[in-house]
């Protein structure tokens, strides 16, 4: 089981928004003890968003999908679930509750009566709508609940919303994933030498060591520094200083000049 991320919306994908989510998701697992193994990014079309939860939900990963559950007509999240799971929509009690309470709160802090059956805010009842069988996810920042289908999780694309409410769910659901697998990290910054020259031994550790990656990431160089490649190793504490020690004595015989970080 991984956990993959979902960020939905032309704006990101348009460039009017920069996506905020990816850095923080990151940043929430690695609080954990957890770590993303993937992310994907789609527009608002309906069958590619639908398409993609059909897939993912065969998948059995733990996913975070953030943005379109809103009840504009570009927000197409909550019929694309229900549709990639053959499902229809109902309005869910629990939610529809939450919404018209934050109505009538919001009508009480402005001095006015409110109608719950007016157009706008039955059209706000739309938000409650979602695949049948889906739990609430408790929005902290104005009440319009999330939803929850197997291990997928649908928040709101704003960030004030999403990020509490993921949290929520990985402290809710997962505590029992948090820090179960120890990983340390090591690398050496490697002057002048070129990838190909170091593949072999890149390999050669991934084939000694299972619980161990070994990852390179050259850099050309710039005024502040010579042309290097951050090259390292990742996993299992015992297996990454045993393997990151290995890399060292190998480059000593190469006779490449490194530095370790």
């Amino acid at each position: 089981m991984a956990i993959g991320l979902i960020i939905i919306g032309d704006e990101i994908l348009s460039g009017k928004r920069v996506d905020q989510h990816f850095a923080k998701v990151v940043q929430l697992l690695g609080a954990r003890g957890l770590q993303l193994g993937w992310a994907e990014y789609l527009g608002d079309e309906p069958e590619r968003i639908a398409a993609t939860l059909k897939r993912t939900f065969a998948g059995g990963d733990i996913v975070f999908c953030c943005g379109g559950i809103g009840a504009t007509p570009d927000d197409h999240t909550r019929q694309a679930a229900a549709t990639a799971l053959g499902r229809p929509l109902r309005l869910h009690p629990g939610a529809r509750d939450s919404i018209q309470q934050r109505i009538l709160e919001v009508a009480a802090e402005a001095g006015r009566t409110v109608d719950l059956e007016a157009a706008d805010n039955l059209h706000r009842l739309k938000m409650a709508e979602f695949a049948e069988g889906a739990e609430l996810i408790p929005n902290p920042y104005n009440k319009v609940a999330g939803f929850a289908l197997g291990t997928h999780y649908f928040v709101p694309g704003f960030p004030v919303m999403a990020w509490p409410m993921i949290e929520w769910v990985l402290d809710t659901h997962y505590p029992q994933l948090f820090n179960r697998d120890a990983r340390t990290e090591q690398a050496a910054l490697v002057f002048e030498a070129a990838e190909s020259t170091l593949t072999p031994l890149m390999e050669a550790l991934e084939a000694q060591f299972a619980l161990v990656k070994v990852f390179s990431l050259p850099h050309v160089g710039d005024a502040k520094t010579r042309r290097h490649i951050e090259l390292g190793v990742k996993g299992e504490p015992a297996q990454t200083a045993a393997a990151f020690a290995l890399l060292c004595a190998e480059l000593e015989r190469l006779e490449v000049e490194y530095t370790e970080i």
